[in-house]
């Protein structure tokens, strides 16, 4: 008998006028203020110009979006593209779906070509962005539970997640002939073991790159390789529908590879380059005085 269960929101969409708030967008933009605003902290105690981040941010923060909405549509497309499918709704990003490692790769190429216009190397970045980037992972979690989506099998643990039947495109509950929302049962709250998996595994990156001085990419890579190990336990919770490979979801075989090429990366760079870079000395204005001019008068050190 199920004694508690976690609620769920039966409305994710309000309206201000006719502008919707949107929830699950909010969270989106909450976590990118929090991980902006960590990553700046950490890279200037780093040695890192301030202000460097915000300028990244503006090619890294819309790259990934973009990348996150693309690796959903390539890679659960039926709803787009199969039969029955409605193209136009790959453009529905606020009825959620988005792909964490198109968020990366393309955020990634982002905040490269945005380094690269700021004059500043990428992995030092990387590292000061990591645990604000699981941050911003977590708190946009919170916007599957508004939406009821991000869960896994039936349970009846004292921490099941009551799951109502949705409409998308009205972001609220169906409800039923009296007028309350339809409960489709208690589930696994998939979308919570992530978000606290996330929060666990920032404080390790920060402990870990305080604790043994990491640079050079990685504390990047130690967030790779904790994100991806919690992936693979909690992806493998979800029902949602998914694609498959030999019987595992498309997901999971991601999460293994990725973290296998993080975990591997990460080993070469402390053997290829130990210790931090010194982003002090390289962000420092130089102190030497420029050359006298041919006739000039003499200088101090010659009047001296």
């Amino acid at each position: 008998m199920l004694l508690a269960a976690i609620p769920s929101p039966t409305q994710g969409v309000w309206h201000l006028g006719p502008v919707p708030i949107r929830a699950y967008a909010f969270c989106i933009i909450a976590g990118v203020l929090v991980a902006a605003w960590l990553t700046e902290r950490r890279y200037v105690q780093r040695g890192g110009r301030p202000g460097v981040v915000n300028q990244i941010a503006t090619w890294g923060v819309p790259f990934g979006i973009v990348g996150a909405r693309l690796y959903h549509v390539a890679t659960s497309w039926q709803p787009y593209f199969g039969p029955g499918g409605n193209p136009v709704k790959a453009l529905y990003i606020w009825e959620g779906g988005m792909g964490v490692w198109g968020a990366i790769a393309f955020g990634a190429l982002g905040a490269w070509i945005g380094a690269k216009r700021a004059g500043v190397a990428l992995p030092p970045l990387a590292d000061a962005a990591a645990p604000g980037i699981l941050l911003a992972q977590g708190i946009g979690r919170l916007g599957n539970w508004f939406n009821n989506e991000v869960y896994g099998a039936p349970t009846d643990l004292p921490w099941a997640l009551t799951i109502h039947e949705w409409d998308q495109a009205a972001g609220r509950a169906v409800t039923g002939p009296d007028g309350l929302a339809v409960v489709l049962g208690t589930f696994h709250p998939a979308f919570l073991y992530e978000l606290l998996w996330t929060f666990a595994a920032a404080a390790v990156v920060i402990w870990a790159d305080r604790r043994f001085t990491l640079g050079h990419g990685r504390a990047f890579g130690l967030y790779v390789v904790l994100y991806t190990l919690g992936r693979l336990w909690i992806e493998a919770l979800r029902i949602d529908e998914a694609n498959t490979i030999l019987g595992l979801r498309l997901n999971i075989w991601t999460s293994a590879l990725v973290c296998l090429a993080a975990a591997a990366l990460t080993a070469w760079s402390a053997r290829r380059h130990p210790g931090r870079e010194d982003l002090r000395s390289a962000s420092a204005p130089s102190c030497t005085p420029p050359p006298a001019a041919a006739g000039s008068g003499p200088t101090s050190a010659d009047r001296s």
